[in-house]
């Protein structure tokens, strides 16, 4: 039988192998998955000319060199933010999309409160780099959600902030096809952490949710964007992407 085969995509601030190693454990032998590291930071520091559309083109290099021409696709935050942009440029290679609290999901139809929330983000530019990775990650939660104080941090990290910077300015600036992710059939699941910020977070699962036409919608209810599923839950987190894929593939295979 062949394995379910898979793209994962991480977030602006772990790399891929500490960010997915115990979900691709979890997954074991029925899943052909790959954790691939961002464009972003392949270099030292982010390209001038970076933006979502170079994660598409890297993602969509890495299904080609492995002979994939259809796949699966699984993002988190910015990787998330990324794999929303895959799917408006190139649906006919995903047999089904996965979202782990993208970061970013389109311009349009914000509420209020998130357009306020965006307005915070936007302002943690001016902050030195001491204050803006707890300052990013405190808009991130619930206000009741304790955060781990900060400590050493490993070599990666010094390249996070300008890395986080770019994804929010690719998110001001990138045109993301509505019509073209609301005409995408396969598929489509969201984990949601229930401790995340409703205003962000939860406000972007009700949106897409309004999209895709094939959405599913799953709650952790212990779960907030810094300590997610795929690290602190990946047996159950496994357990959704193998059924999820499944359901993916019986779906393409009976031509629908």
């Amino acid at each position: 039988m062949e394995r379910s085969r898979a793209i994962l995509l991480p977030g602006s601030v772990l790399p891929a192998g500490p960010a997915y190693d115990a979900l691709l454990a979890a997954l074991g032998p029925g899943a052909d998955a790959v954790a691939k590291d961002l464009e972003l930071y392949a270099g030292d520091s982010p390209p001038g000319d970076w933006s979502l559309d170079t994660e598409v083109d890297g993602t969509l290099r890495e299904a080609d060199a492995r002979g994939w021409d259809t796949f699966h696709l699984v993002g988190y935050s910015g990787g998330g933010a990324a794999a929303l942009a895959f799917t408006a440029r190139h649906p006919e290679r995903l047999l089904s999309l996965a979202l782990l609290e993208p970061a970013w999901a389109g311009n349009w139809d914000w509420s209020p409160a998130h357009a306020r929330l965006w307005k915070q983000y936007e302002e943690l530019d001016a902050l030195p780099p001491e204050q803006f990775m707890p300052a990013f990650m405190r808009l991130g939660v619930k206000p009741s959600v304790v955060l781990p104080p900060p400590g050493d941090a490993p070599p990666w990290m010094a390249k996070r902030p300008a890395g986080i910077r770019a994804f929010l300015q690719s998110f001001r600036t990138y045109d993301l096809d509505r019509r073209r992710l609301e005409e995408f059939r396969r598929p489509v699941l969201f984990a949601l952490g229930a401790l995340s910020n409703p205003d962000d977070y939860g406000e972007v699962a009700q949106r897409l949710s309004g999209v895709f036409p094939d959405f599913r919608l799953e709650v952790f209810a212990e779960r907030h964007h810094f300590d997610p599923p795929h690290r602190i839950e990946p047996a159950r987190l496994a357990g959704m992407f193998l059924d999820h894929w499944a359901r993916a593939e019986r779906i393409a295979a009976e031509g629908q």
